[in-house]
Protein backbone atom coordinates (compact mmCIF):
# COMPACT_ATOMS: atom_id res chain seq x y z
CA UNK A 1 0.00 0.00 0.00
CA UNK A 2 1.10 3.56 -0.80
CA UNK A 3 -0.89 7.02 -0.13
CA UNK A 4 -0.01 9.70 -1.81
CA UNK A 5 -1.04 13.17 -0.61
CA UNK A 6 -0.49 16.74 -1.13
CA UNK A 7 1.51 16.61 -4.05
CA UNK A 8 3.27 20.65 -4.43
CA UNK A 9 5.53 21.53 -7.45
CA UNK A 10 7.53 24.70 -7.19
CA UNK A 11 10.58 26.36 -8.58
CA UNK A 12 10.13 25.76 -12.30
CA UNK A 13 9.69 29.29 -13.35
CA UNK A 14 13.24 30.07 -11.85
CA UNK A 15 14.27 26.64 -13.81
CA UNK A 16 13.03 27.67 -17.22
CA UNK A 17 14.93 30.78 -16.86
CA UNK A 18 18.44 29.49 -15.51
CA UNK A 19 18.22 27.00 -18.14
CA UNK A 20 18.99 29.86 -20.82
CA UNK A 21 21.81 31.11 -19.45
CA UNK A 22 24.80 29.06 -20.24
CA UNK A 23 23.96 30.26 -23.94
CA UNK A 24 22.85 33.42 -22.99
CA UNK A 25 19.38 33.11 -24.88
CA UNK A 26 16.88 34.16 -22.79
CA UNK A 27 15.42 36.47 -25.32
CA UNK A 28 14.12 32.98 -27.02
CA UNK A 29 12.53 31.72 -23.89
CA UNK A 30 8.48 31.78 -25.20
CA UNK A 31 7.34 30.46 -21.10
CA UNK A 32 5.07 32.60 -19.36
CA UNK A 33 2.59 33.38 -16.30
CA UNK A 34 -0.98 33.28 -17.03
CA UNK A 35 -4.37 33.89 -15.67
CA UNK A 36 -6.60 31.44 -16.96
CA UNK A 37 -8.73 28.94 -14.67
CA UNK A 38 -8.92 26.72 -17.87
CA UNK A 39 -5.66 25.42 -17.56
CA UNK A 40 -5.65 22.80 -14.94
CA UNK A 41 -6.22 20.19 -16.79
CA UNK A 42 -3.18 21.41 -19.23
CA UNK A 43 -0.11 18.84 -19.42
CA UNK A 44 2.51 21.86 -20.27
CA UNK A 45 1.71 23.80 -16.62
CA UNK A 46 4.97 23.80 -14.27
CA UNK A 47 3.56 25.41 -11.72
CA UNK A 48 0.33 26.95 -10.25
CA UNK A 49 0.89 30.12 -8.23
CA UNK A 50 -2.45 31.00 -6.64
CA UNK A 51 -4.44 31.80 -9.41
CA UNK A 52 -1.59 32.21 -11.55
CA UNK A 53 -0.28 29.37 -13.81
CA UNK A 54 3.82 29.09 -15.20
CA UNK A 55 2.95 27.69 -18.89
CA UNK A 56 6.22 26.33 -20.14
CA UNK A 57 6.25 27.34 -24.17
CA UNK A 58 7.04 25.14 -27.47
CA UNK A 59 10.66 26.56 -27.52
CA UNK A 60 11.67 25.75 -24.02
CA UNK A 61 9.88 22.60 -24.10
CA UNK A 62 12.26 21.72 -26.94
CA UNK A 63 15.66 22.80 -25.19
CA UNK A 64 14.23 21.39 -22.08
CA UNK A 65 14.15 18.17 -23.72
CA UNK A 66 17.27 18.37 -25.57
CA UNK A 67 19.44 18.72 -22.23
CA UNK A 68 17.27 16.39 -20.62
CA UNK A 69 18.70 13.82 -23.03
CA UNK A 70 22.39 14.90 -23.15
CA UNK A 71 23.01 13.87 -19.90
CA UNK A 72 22.88 15.21 -15.76
CA UNK A 73 25.80 17.72 -16.84
CA UNK A 74 23.70 19.63 -19.25
CA UNK A 75 20.70 19.10 -17.56
CA UNK A 76 21.12 20.82 -14.21
CA UNK A 77 17.79 22.74 -14.39
CA UNK A 78 15.94 19.48 -13.18
CA UNK A 79 17.30 20.10 -9.91
CA UNK A 80 16.02 23.12 -9.31
CA UNK A 81 12.15 21.85 -9.96
CA UNK A 82 11.36 21.14 -6.55
CA UNK A 83 8.36 18.55 -5.49
CA UNK A 84 7.09 18.58 -1.77
CA UNK A 85 4.29 15.55 -0.73
CA UNK A 86 2.92 13.66 1.79
CA UNK A 87 3.54 9.52 1.52
CA UNK A 88 2.52 6.60 3.43
CA UNK A 89 3.95 3.59 2.56
CA UNK A 90 4.92 0.41 4.37
CA UNK A 91 8.52 0.53 6.31
CA UNK A 92 9.98 -2.67 3.84
CA UNK A 93 9.46 0.41 1.10
CA UNK A 94 11.06 3.18 3.25
CA UNK A 95 13.96 0.90 3.29
CA UNK A 96 14.24 0.83 -0.54
CA UNK A 97 13.26 4.66 -1.31
CA UNK A 98 16.53 5.71 1.86
CA UNK A 99 18.51 4.44 -1.17
CA UNK A 100 18.00 7.61 -2.75
CA UNK A 101 20.21 10.06 -0.33
CA UNK A 102 21.29 12.65 -2.37
CA UNK A 103 19.13 15.47 -3.36
CA UNK A 104 16.35 14.41 -0.92
CA UNK A 105 14.66 15.37 2.54
CA UNK A 106 12.26 13.90 4.57
CA UNK A 107 10.50 14.38 8.11
CA UNK A 108 8.80 11.28 9.38
CA UNK A 109 6.29 10.63 11.92
CA UNK A 110 8.30 9.02 14.69
CA UNK A 111 8.06 5.33 15.73
CA UNK A 112 10.50 5.91 18.26
CA UNK A 113 9.00 8.60 20.38
CA UNK A 114 4.90 7.30 18.92
CA UNK A 115 4.48 4.00 18.89
CA UNK A 116 2.75 3.62 21.96
CA UNK A 117 0.28 6.65 21.00
CA UNK A 118 -2.30 4.72 19.38
CA UNK A 119 -3.59 1.23 19.35
CA UNK A 120 -2.52 -0.52 16.47
CA UNK A 121 -5.00 -2.14 14.08
CA UNK A 122 -4.85 -4.54 11.20
CA UNK A 123 -5.42 -1.32 8.62
CA UNK A 124 -1.82 0.11 10.16
CA UNK A 125 -0.06 -2.31 8.33
CA UNK A 126 0.30 -3.00 3.79
CA UNK A 127 -1.34 -6.50 4.06
CA UNK A 128 -3.36 -6.42 0.54
CA UNK A 129 -1.38 -9.89 -0.38
CA UNK A 130 -1.76 -11.81 2.64
CA UNK A 131 -3.11 -14.99 2.24
CA UNK A 132 -5.81 -15.84 5.51
CA UNK A 133 -3.27 -17.68 7.25
CA UNK A 134 -0.71 -14.84 7.36
CA UNK A 135 -3.46 -12.40 8.21
CA UNK A 136 -3.73 -14.58 11.53
CA UNK A 137 -0.16 -14.22 12.30
CA UNK A 138 -0.12 -10.59 11.33
CA UNK A 139 -3.43 -10.61 14.04
CA UNK A 140 -1.24 -12.32 16.79
CA UNK A 141 1.23 -9.68 16.14
CA UNK A 142 -1.12 -7.17 16.30
CA UNK A 143 -2.63 -8.52 19.80
CA UNK A 144 1.08 -8.83 21.17
CA UNK A 145 1.91 -5.47 20.85
CA UNK A 146 -1.49 -4.21 22.29
CA UNK A 147 -1.04 -5.59 24.99
CA UNK A 148 3.05 -4.50 25.27
CA UNK A 149 1.23 -0.86 24.27
CA UNK A 150 -0.93 -1.51 27.29
CA UNK A 151 1.39 -2.36 29.39
CA UNK A 152 3.81 0.88 29.30
CA UNK A 153 1.19 3.02 29.01
CA UNK A 154 0.17 1.89 32.62
CA UNK A 155 3.40 1.42 33.65
CA UNK A 156 2.99 -2.54 34.62
CA UNK A 157 6.86 -3.22 35.29
CA UNK A 158 9.31 -1.30 37.15
CA UNK A 159 11.13 -0.83 33.86
CA UNK A 160 8.02 -0.04 31.11
CA UNK A 161 11.11 0.24 28.38
CA UNK A 162 10.87 -3.30 28.59
CA UNK A 163 7.96 -3.07 27.13
CA UNK A 164 8.57 -0.14 25.00
CA UNK A 165 11.69 -2.68 23.45
CA UNK A 166 8.82 -5.55 22.86
CA UNK A 167 7.13 -3.26 20.48
CA UNK A 168 9.88 -1.71 18.88
CA UNK A 169 11.46 -4.86 17.91
CA UNK A 170 8.48 -7.01 16.96
CA UNK A 171 7.01 -4.26 15.20
CA UNK A 172 6.71 -5.86 11.42
CA UNK A 173 7.91 -4.15 8.06
CA UNK A 174 4.52 -3.67 6.81
CA UNK A 175 4.20 -0.75 9.47
CA UNK A 176 2.74 1.83 7.50
CA UNK A 177 4.76 5.30 8.45
CA UNK A 178 3.74 8.57 6.96
CA UNK A 179 6.53 11.31 5.57
CA UNK A 180 6.40 14.21 4.20
CA UNK A 181 9.55 14.43 1.67
CA UNK A 182 11.44 17.14 -0.98
CA UNK A 183 12.90 16.02 -3.83
CA UNK A 184 13.77 17.17 -7.20
CA UNK A 185 12.72 16.52 -11.10
CA UNK A 186 16.34 14.90 -11.16
CA UNK A 187 16.00 12.74 -8.47
CA UNK A 188 12.77 11.49 -9.71
CA UNK A 189 14.30 10.76 -13.16
CA UNK A 190 16.67 8.42 -11.49
CA UNK A 191 14.07 6.88 -9.36
CA UNK A 192 11.64 6.53 -12.41
CA UNK A 193 14.39 4.66 -14.69
CA UNK A 194 15.57 2.17 -11.50
CA UNK A 195 11.96 1.66 -10.29
CA UNK A 196 9.29 1.32 -13.00
CA UNK A 197 9.65 -2.07 -13.61
CA UNK A 198 10.23 -3.05 -10.26
CA UNK A 199 8.19 -6.30 -8.43
CA UNK A 200 6.78 -3.68 -5.66
CA UNK A 201 3.23 -2.49 -6.38
CA UNK A 202 4.17 0.41 -4.27
CA UNK A 203 6.89 1.29 -6.98
CA UNK A 204 4.53 1.23 -9.65
CA UNK A 205 2.05 3.48 -7.94
CA UNK A 206 4.85 6.01 -6.99
CA UNK A 207 5.84 5.69 -10.77
CA UNK A 208 2.26 6.64 -11.84
CA UNK A 209 2.28 9.42 -9.77
CA UNK A 210 5.56 10.80 -11.38
CA UNK A 211 3.98 9.94 -14.39
CA UNK A 212 1.22 12.44 -13.36
CA UNK A 213 3.18 15.55 -12.36
CA UNK A 214 3.46 18.43 -14.37
CA UNK A 215 5.56 18.00 -17.90
CA UNK A 216 6.15 14.33 -16.65
CA UNK A 217 8.30 13.89 -20.08
CA UNK A 218 11.15 15.68 -18.80
CA UNK A 219 11.56 12.91 -15.62
CA UNK A 220 10.11 9.83 -18.29
CA UNK A 221 12.44 10.63 -21.17
CA UNK A 222 8.63 9.14 -22.93
CA UNK A 223 8.52 12.33 -25.40
CA UNK A 224 12.00 11.55 -27.07
CA UNK A 225 10.96 7.49 -27.11
CA UNK A 226 8.05 8.96 -28.97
Amino acid sequence: MLKIEKTEVVGGEAAIRGMRNPMNSWEQSDSAIVNDGGLENSDIIVEKKGNEYFVVGEKDQKLATGLRNAGTDHRKFMRMIIVYVDITAPLYWWKEYDTYKVGTVANSCSTMHKIAEKEFTLDDFSHEHLQEDSVAVLESVIHTLNVHREWYNNKALDDPKIDWWQMIQLLPSSYNQKRTIMLSYEVLANIYKSRRHHKLDEWHTFCDWIEGLPYSEIITGERNAQ
